[in-house]
């Protein structure tokens, strides 16, 4: 052993083994069909679906008045967990309808399968103390953004992003604290006003709500024994304020046209040395969407909603059902037991940090 490997610890000397450069461009290849493959299916089959989901809908009608109510009370765990008690009395009592749409999927089957339209309509008037919309529609974009990092790397991003859509509450209803308006007045004001939207009156504006409401919810919930924070620290309707990222319908245009010339190239066996790679530089914009993001997990409730919830909505439904069967069979004692062992558990276990 040299004086040099003497001085270097056991770590710094272990060569770490590493994929080969050849398997991992074919590897990656490979996710690059798979994922293309898996897109255009979901583009047939939505097509396909239609006029199954326009059935379902005629059935759904003649259950109309607790549909919704049942589905929602039995919804999988990456849903329920964003309804907090105040979200649960508004959908129970007002929710009438929701629809979910691959919107951008023409009749033969052309266009964009993974941007999702949801439709929710809600009872006026009397019937709804809590708002006047009668329709939220929310409509998320799968778009993609190409980018050079500093060291000249090629950065890809996609998902889904939006536009807040406001909720006319009715006085002292609001559940999201006023974070929603706030969202929806910052989006509008950086249509009318092009720049760095940290410097718009409005940017301050919501970054010093939520750090307001952060402190006062984490308050709360030392208090508060009832109304467990969400992994999204407010209220479901906050998820009409979630927006993503900016990536206009031109620029996602064009970077798909740059990855599908990318692809077939690279299906001729030709090499990239700029190939995306994992740094840890940031993108200053990405940055700030984090200080303004109301709802951070917006694209995963936003996919869930889409492909579990409304797609199985009819099996909810009927497993709601199953559920009050199940109730039957047992005593009250048991019951009884069962709660005191759940309350002795919750009280175990700390409690999560709201996020807000």
């Amino acid at each position: 052993m040299s004086a040099e490997d003497g001085q270097k610890s056991l770590l710094e000397r272990i060569e770490m083994p590493e994929i080969p450069d050849d398997v991992a461009r074919e590897f990656s290849l490979l996710e690059q069909r798979f994922i293309r493959a898996e897109t255009d299916r979901l583009r047939r089959s939505t097509v396909e679906n239609r006029p199954l989901w326009e059935q379902r809908s005629k059935i759904i009608s003649k259950v109309q008045d607790d549909f919704w109510v049942r589905v929602l009370s039995n919804a999988p765990a990456e849903i329920d967990e964003y309804i907090q008690h105040a979200d649960a009395a508004v959908l129970g009592s007002a929710l009438k309808d929701l629809t979910v749409e691959r919107f951008e999927v023409d009749e033969k089957g052309q266009g964009e399968p993974r941007s999702l339209r949801f439709t929710f309509v809600f009872r006026t008037g009397d019937e709804n103390p809590f708002f006047e919309n009668e329709k939220v529609v929310k409509d998320f974009y799968w778009r993609k953004k190409i980018t050079k990092t500093p060291k000249g790397k090629r950065r890809t991003w996609e998902g889904l992003v939006s536009e807040p859509v406001r909720i006319n509450w009715k006085e002292g209803m609001d559940l999201t604290k006023g974070l929603l308006d706030a969202a929806c007045d910052l989006a509008e004001a950086e249509k009318k006003q092009a720049g760095d939207r940290k410097k718009l009156p409005e940017f301050e504006k919501i970054a010093k709500k939520m750090e307001e409401l952060e402190s006062a919810a984490m308050e709360d919930n030392e208090e508060d024994e009832e109304d467990f924070p969400t992994p999204a620290g407010t209220s479901f309707f906050g998820f009409f304020g979630y927006r993503g990222n900016v990536v206009s319908a031109e620029e996602s245009k064009e970077a798909n046209k740059e990855d599908d010339e990318r692809f077939e190239k690279a299906l001729q066996g030709e090499k990239f040395d700029d190939d995306d790679e994992e740094e840890e530089d940031e993108d200053d914009d990405e940055d700030s969407f984090d200080e303004i993001e109301i709802f951070p997990d917006g694209e995963d409730v936003a996919i869930a909603l889409a492909e579990d919830l409304w797609p199985n909505a009819h099996k909810y439904y009927g497993q709601s059902f199953e559920v009050g069967e199940d109730y039957s069979d047992f005593d009250e004692d048991e019951l009884e037991d069962e709660e005191d062992d759940e309350e002795e558990e919750s009280n175990s276990h700390p409690r999560k940090k709201a996020r807000v």
